[in-house]
């Protein structure tokens, strides 16, 4: 049996998910671990696999709070008796507050687990659990210590590796066949800066335009809609990639990934470090060092889409250096290597 672990955003509960699906069509025994309030709590009684929710506490990097430590301990505990009840092979882990506790308790016991980063930079549950863990998959190429870098590949980013002809995509989608089409993406659960800051640019220029603006702000953002505007509360990542010529979003990893694999350029507006402790920043970065995006300014936006617009090969050409394609199996062979 392998447990599979990570959640609380879709960023660490997608790539997990992925993986899961991939080892039981290979006939291996799976059971997903995540957070009783992480995405996964909603979206795992639907994936057919089997699961367990416990208690994760999320340490905030700018505040203790005493209530969310006490969870932590409640997690590891509970945690602890589900190791013993399972007694997996090897844990996989793919960070995240909802991922720590069983990898935690399973590398306390000695077993095997793999950790897996999905962005630019180790976030703090892998780097809790790095240095016991048995490898380190990562998602882009990372400058480590010797340690770490050791027992490092680099895999990809899992992702759903679905691609769609451009003109079936938009067809599907009730979008204009012909001409520039803009994706907006603000994450899974919508940005609030996004949706405010950038449709009065837009609708100013002439490109068609899908934006997902998250479900709580679906209501909000309707009237703004037009026949060129589209709004969708959540749009189907494979389809909407297929669709569309250039990408506006924050730079999760997940995003990205699937971006890479679609060769959708980017331009990005990533979340202030003092949110995220600097990850969606090292992923922009990186990416725009490898040619495939560049980094959003409000005022500076109309000529950043028709420059980028006008040089989409080459923009192209950075994405597919970073495409994640065949990560999934790459990880999964892994797996099983050390299982």
């Amino acid at each position: 049996m392998v447990v599979v672990t990570g959640g609380g955003t879709g960023g660490h509960l997608f790539p997990a998910l992925a993986v899961a699906q991939a080892l039981q069509a290979r006939g291996v025994e799976v059971v997903y671990v995540g957070s009783r309030r992480g995405l996964e709590a909603r979206l795992l009684p639907d994936s057919g696999l089997p699961y367990f929710l416990l208690p994760a506490g999320k340490l905030d990097r700018s505040a203790f709070r005493p209530q969310e430590g006490l969870e932590l301990l409640w997690g590891l505990g509970a945690a602890l008796g589900l190791y013993r009840r399972l007694k997996p092979r090897l844990v996989l882990s793919t960070g995240g507050y909802a991922g720590f506790p069983i990898a935690f308790v399973a590398e306390m016991t000695g077993a095997k687990v793999l950790v897996h980063e999905q962005n630019a930079r180790l976030g703090l549950a892998v780097r809790l659990l790095a240095k016991r863990a048995h490898g380190l998959a990562l998602s882009l190429p990372l400058a480590l210590p010797p340690s770490l870098a050791r027992k490092a590949r680099v895999v990809g980013y899992p992702v759903r590796e679905v691609r769609y002809p451009k003109r079936e995509a938009r067809a599907r989608l009730g979008l204009p066949l012909e001409g520039p089409l803009l994706l907006v993406l603000g994450g899974s659960q919508g940005s609030l800066e996004l949706n405010t800051r950038l449709p009065p640019i837009l609708k100013s220029l002439p490109y068609a335009v899908l934006h997902q603006v998250g479900p709580a702000f679906l209501e909000g953002m309707k009237p703004l809609e037009d026949e060129r505007y589209r709004i969708a509360a959540f749009v189907d990542a494979p389809l909407a990639m297929s669709a569309a010529d250039l990408l506006i979003s924050r730079a999760g990893a997940g995003t990205l990934a699937e971006a890479a694999y679609h060769r959708l350029p980017a331009v990005l507006f990533p979340l202030s470090p003092s949110l995220d402790g600097g990850a969606q920043l090292a992923n922009a970065q990186l990416y725009a060092k490898e040619g495939g995006a560049v980094l959003g300014a409000y005022e500076k936006l109309p000529a950043l889409l028709e420059e980028a617009l006008k040089g989409l090969d080459k923009l192209k050409e950075g994405m597919a250096r970073l495409s994640p394609e065949g990560a999934t199996a790459r990880l999964v062979d892994w797996i099983l290597e050390v299982a």
